[in-house]
């Protein structure tokens, strides 16, 4: 049994990779952090990743007519990567608190996914008796 066939796991996989990608435009936009003219980019968040490819929206299923429907209100933009701050003299509109923001959220996601497959693992080990 491949376990990266797994939806979880496969989830898992492409959230390191889109992680991984994110860092690298965050990076960039750190490193020229000094060059005139230079706009800061970013990726589209996971969720509209996942959704783009046809994996679906990430959303709670209700299954028995009392549980609650999940809804939610219109989040709003956590990243703060949209907030255009006052460019520099030069152009730059790099605003470095928020590429270090951005890193900061990356290294997190990152390491909840590798602790979400360590912790999945173990529990695939426990059922089949490999603990």
């Amino acid at each position: 049994m491949d376990i990266g066939n797994l939806t979880l796991f496969s989830m898992l996989r492409r959230n390191l990779d889109y992680q991984s990608q994110r860092q690298r435009v965050v990076a960039e936009n750190i490193a020229n952090a000094d060059t005139p003219g230079y706009r800061p980019n970013d990726l589209p968040s996971f969720a509209e990743v996942l959704e783009d490819s046809g994996m679906g929206r990430l959303a709670p299923v209700q299954t028995n007519s009392r549980h609650l429907t999940g809804a939610r209100a219109g989040a709003p933009n956590a990243r703060g990567m949209d907030d255009i701050y006052e460019a520099s003299p030069s152009g730059n509109e790099v605003v470095l608190e928020q590429q270090l923001i951005a890193l900061n959220e990356v290294s997190a996601n990152h390491q909840l996914s590798l602790r979400l497959i360590e912790r999945h693992l173990g529990m695939l080990r426990t059922a089949l008796g490999n603990s």
